[in-house]
């Protein structure tokens, strides 16, 4: 995996929730932002692919957020968010394969039109009961 570390963006702010008040005077949040954009370690083509596969974590201007504030420390957040990066980056790298369509076989097709007549012959006879 390349190493993205000098497009990465990094920002801090106090954290909400039950910390004590450690949540008051320190800033443990950890939000991570990458431009898409303007990446240099990126091809056109990656940067077109991550775009159609992962496009509900984008933001505006083809930016991704990543937001961690699970830990009590800054330094935790920041490396659960880079964690988070590169799975995501990962996954949307990731190309997926092109469905081949087969033909059904002969025997396939013979047997789901004998149980078609089946099905048919059982529905004719409760209707002579009747």
């Amino acid at each position: 995996m390349k190493d993205f570390s000098a497009e990465l963006k990094f920002f801090t702010s106090r954290s909400s929730g039950s910390c004590g008040q450690n949540v008051n005077k320190v800033e443990t949040k950890v939000e991570l932002r990458f431009n898409i954009d303007e990446s240099n370690i990126l091809s056109d083509e990656e940067k077109e692919l991550l775009k159609t596969n992962i496009k509900n974590k984008i933001i505006q201007e083809n930016i991704i957020q990543i937001i961690s504030q699970s830990e009590r420390t800054q330094l935790k957040n920041k490396e659960i968010c880079i964690k988070k990066f590169y799975k995501l980056l990962e996954k949307g790298l990731k190309k997926t394969k092109i469905r081949k369509k087969t033909k059904l076989s002969a025997e396939a097709k013979a047997k789901r039109l004998e149980q078609k007549k089946q099905t048919s012959d059982k529905k004719n006879q409760k209707k002579k009961r009747l």
